[in-house]
């Protein structure tokens, strides 16, 4: 037989599809068949790194069956990178190789995926066979394909193949049609892998991870767990696919930790046969997890996320363990058990070996070569009415009755569905309200102020005094990071805190909070003084139990900036209603926190566990406040922090008013607008909706000034925004040199402060201790 494997991704740029495509022409040839791959192929030059975000492609010899496509260009999609061929020319040498090439049957790899199979689906007359390889609910982008025609194009397949339970659902649930199960392949070892119990009571746990630093494949949540699990059991982690560079930002202490980079697949088979379990933290957008039966082929069980394609692998209990998707703690008890346990990993590594027989190629290759056979077996339509019904997808190719998309239940747990539709819709709901708001508001200040007059008004501002603003934005932060000196010595009194480290801390947390839609300022800051500190592990709780004090102080504050800006508007002119509304801000946010947890379910099954979580959460919260207000057990100490802090303030204070005299405003707004100002904004920044809140900040700027002390819009307008542009400009004036001295990138910040919380395993029961000491001393 002579078969087309059509390739939509670059073959010099390998992923999962790629690696499945080789493997399959390689037991097709061996068989006797006639193969040829169609796929891009991108040579090793720096116009292939420019197109693939600086990344060379594999210096991959260029196989005999390989009809290269031309170059790709890498986009991002579903949580990793595509490297897809788009141009003309691309699709042109696609069809004159499938015209000429005198096929038999032509087999399109995740033929939705743009340009090549794509096109294939129309413009070829021969039996067409597609894999889909994807698991997806994104209702966005697969709508977007079936609006622009893939259900009516996929009619043109002959026989659909899906790799996974879960990359079914995706087909069944978009595009309809019929779909068959053929998983990917695996080669075995020529010698069956024996399962064995090695080492004793005080061998180390061996734990493999094979994968890409990529936020999909969880790695962050894996190197949070292992520095717990160390400190429990013996352990020791090998990266493949990973450098010491990619889990630095996450990681500092490496003990146990081996990163071995890129390997062949010698290697990382070598890997997989010496660890006693793999550990496969993806976060989702995994169909089938090709990982998981590489490791099963050397005899190796597995610890992997409960996602719907890891699901379809992994029997649960017999050759795997399943742990919620994201949680460090859960996957760390998960290893721990396993590390107590040798005698179940070897029942584990047994069943491994087992259930790698349903993925060996040989069995695969034959239910493929079944799929071709059906595909040429397929009815041709005969009449011009038939003909024209398939051409336009109103008929399907198999010759059977039409099978259209239908919604399906979702394969996520019930658990997850809950969590994710909750936050969708909070998410949602508050993207709705910002944008809302934020289209009222530029149509109203186009409508009412006008471009010319806001321009006007920036024009008009003094450079002097603007410059002025800034550098007492920027001494306020200096001030700020005394103050958080001062409460960090006496919450770490046998620790040597030095200024600088609280200063560093500061500076590179107020860029990211400038730079940032989330509040991660405050955890990077809190991450970068424990790092500084070089016990990040156990300092890094009590450093963000010290961010409540400034948090107390923060509120003194703002009470006297309220006290302030209503002590300068009088009560009975109807001009205070903005300011009435900023005021109650603070404490409909504080309900709303509050209140959220009774209104959303927090996923777990029962109510008594819930509740259990909700008091470990508070137990925690209270020790690190704590922690935290030791520094008002220290009376110079606390008047050093009090006084600093309220000074920051208060320097934050006339900066804002400077700005109100570079404007020319000060006669009319004066030193209790400037506060008003300064109180509206930081309430608003409470829940940042943007990076900086830019809108919002503006929005509350406007409010304040033309509510309470009658500025035009076109000067409130004007002056909100150079006020956010002082405080980013402040941001990146101190925090980027910081950040260049911590010797750290934006991302590598950004990626420490979104997994900075570090795991606590609970300590074993008494009897199981007691238990497990028996077996071992047996």
């Amino acid at each position: 037989m002579r078969i087309a494997l059509v390739s939509p991704y670059s073959w010099s740029y390998p992923g999962g599809v790629t690696r499945h495509i080789e493997s399959l022409a390689r037991e097709l040839i061996e068989r006797g068949h006639d193969v040829r791959v169609l796929a891009p192929y991108d040579p090793c030059d720096r116009l292939s790194a420019r197109l693939h975000r600086g990344h060379m492609p594999a210096e991959r010899p260029m196989p005999d069956y390989l009809i290269p496509l031309g170059r790709t260009v890498g986009y991002p999609a579903n949580g990793a990178m595509s490297n897809l061929a788009g141009s003309p020319s691309s699709v042109a040498r696609a069809r004159r190789a499938l015209r000429e090439g005198g096929f038999d049957v032509v087999h399109l790899h995740e033929p939705v995926a743009p340009l090549v199979g794509w096109d294939t689906l129309m413009s070829s007359d021969l039996p067409l066979v597609g894999t889909f390889h994807c698991y997806s609910d994104n209702v966005v982008s697969n709508g977007i394909a079936s609006l622009l025609g893939a259900r009516r194009r996929l009619q043109h397949l002959h026989v659909r193949i899906a790799v996974s339970e879960a990359a079914a659902w995706t087909g069944r649930r978009f595009y309809g049609g019929r779909y068959r199960v053929i998983p990917n392949g695996v080669d075995l070892p020529a010698t069956p892998v024996a399962p064995t119990v090695d080492g004793g009571p005080s061998a180390p746990l061996r734990i493999a991870f094979v994968g890409q630093a990529v936020e999909r494949k969880g790695l962050p949540i894996l190197l949070r767990a292992f520095e717990a699990l160390r400190d429990h059991v013996p352990a020791q982690l090998t990266l493949v696919g990973v450098t010491e560079e990619d889990i630095s930002p996450v990681l500092e202490d490496l003990r146990g930790v081996t990163a071995l980079g890129k390997v062949d697949d010698a290697r990382k088979e070598d890997v997989l046969r010496e660890a006693d379990v793999l550990a496969a933290p993806s976060l989702g957008g995994e169909s089938f997890g090709m990982v998981l039966t590489e490791a099963f082929a050397q005899g190796t069980p597995v610890v992997a996320s409960d996602i719907p394609g890891y699901r379809d692998v992994v029997r649960e209990g017999v050759d795997g363990v399943l742990f919620p998707r994201g949680d460090a703690t859960a996957l760390a008890e998960a290893l721990r058990d396993l590390g107590l346990d040798p005698v179940r990993r070897a029942r584990m590594a047994a069943a491994a070996t087992e259930r790698a027989e349903r993925f060996a190629w040989p069995q695969v290759a034959d239910e493929v070569l079944d799929a071709y056979t059906d595909a040429l077996a397929a009815p041709a339509p005969v009449t011009v009415r038939e003909r024209l019904a398939l051409r336009l997808g109103l008929a399907s190719a198999d010759g059977e009755p039409r099978v259209p998309a239908q919604r399906l239940p979702s394969l996520e747990t019930e658990a997850t569905n809950r969590t994710r539709a909750g936050r969708a819709a909070l998410r949602r709901a508050g993207m709705a309200v910002a944008l809302a708001l934020g289209v009222l508001f530029s149509f109203f200040a186009l409508r009412r102020i006008g471009i010319n007059r806001i321009g006007d008004s920036l024009l008009a501002s003094s450079p002097p005094w603007v410059l002025a603003a800034l550098g007492l934005m920027c001494l306020s932060m200096v001030v700020r990071a005394v103050s958080w000196h001062a409460i960090l010595k006496a919450a770490l009194p046998g620790v040597a805190v030095r200024r600088t480290d609280a200063l560093q801390g500061t500076m590179i947390g107020v860029l990211m909070s400038a730079t940032l839609p989330a509040r991660l300022g405050e955890p990077a800051r809190a991450m970068i003084v424990a790092r500084r500190l070089g016990r990040p592990s156990q300092t890094l709780p009590v450093v963000v139990g010290t961010l409540v004090s400034q948090t107390l102080l923060n509120i003194v504050a703002l009470i006297i900036l309220g006290i302030t800006m209503f002590s300068t508007v009088h009560y009975f002119d109807g001009q205070h209603a903005a300011l009435f509304v900023f005021a109650l801000a603070p404490v409909a946010i504080l309900l709303a926190v509050l209140v959220a947890p009774a209104l959303l379910r927090s996923g777990l099954p029962k109510r008594s566990e819930r509740v259990a979580k909700v008091v470990k959460q508070a137990r925690a919260a209270s020790t690190q406040v704590r922690a935290g207000l030791a520094v008002f057990r220290h009376p110079r100490l606390g008047l050093v922090a009090t006084v600093a802090q309220l000074g920051a303030w208060a320097i934050q204070w006339m900066s804002c008013y400077v700005l109100l005299v570079a404007f020319g405003l000060d006669q009319n707004a004066g030193i209790g607008a400037a506060a008003a100002v300064l109180f509206a904004v930081n309430v608003t920044a409470v829940l940042p909706a943007t990076p900086s809140n830019v809108g919002v900040f503006q929005a509350a700027c406007v409010a304040v000034l033309t509510g309470a002390y009658g500025v035009s819009y076109a000067d409130a307008l004007g002056y909100g925004i150079i006020l956010q542009a002082v405080e980013i400009a402040t941001a990146i004036v101190m925090g980027t040199p910081a950040l260049l001295r911590e010797g750290l990138t934006w991302k590598d910040v950004r990626l420490r402060a979104m997994h900075v919380s570090p795991v606590e395993l609970a300590p074993l029961p008494a009897a199981r201790r007691q238990a497990e000491a028996y077996e071992l001393d047996l």
